[in-house]
């Protein structure tokens, strides 16, 4: 899967934040979509570790993944996760919300 164009980027920001009044509102939006579009869970690698990343939450309204190795499970901002390559299903919906954060709400 290659990395949606801005077009794209810009539909799924839409899709997300149609009803929302706020920042706060953008990032429930994004989470909503990412909790009915991310396929989890998915391997990938953190800090040079393979994980699985099993879950995702919000934190002090930010999203953050769950990732377990072993009985061992942490928190990371969804922003510094690396995707895998192949990407999961439903990884357009991290792009969005990067570019989001980066672009559109800065």
């Amino acid at each position: 899967m290659r990395s949606p164009n801005r077009a794209a980027l810009a539909a799924l920001i839409a899709e997300a934040t149609v009803d929302c009044y706020n920042d706060s509102g953008c990032v429930t939006g994004f989470y909503t979509m990412l909790d009915e579009h991310l396929e989890l869970p998915f391997q990938t690698s953190s800090l040079g570790t393979e994980v699985t990343v099993s879950g995702i939450d919000l934190a002090d309204e930010h999203i953050v993944v769950i990732c377990a190795r072993g009985r061992s499970r942490q928190r990371i901002p969804i922003l510094d996760l690396p995707l895998p390559t192949p990407p999961p299903a439903g990884a357009q919906w991290i792009e969005a919300y990067r570019h989001w954060l980066r672009y559109v709400r800065a």
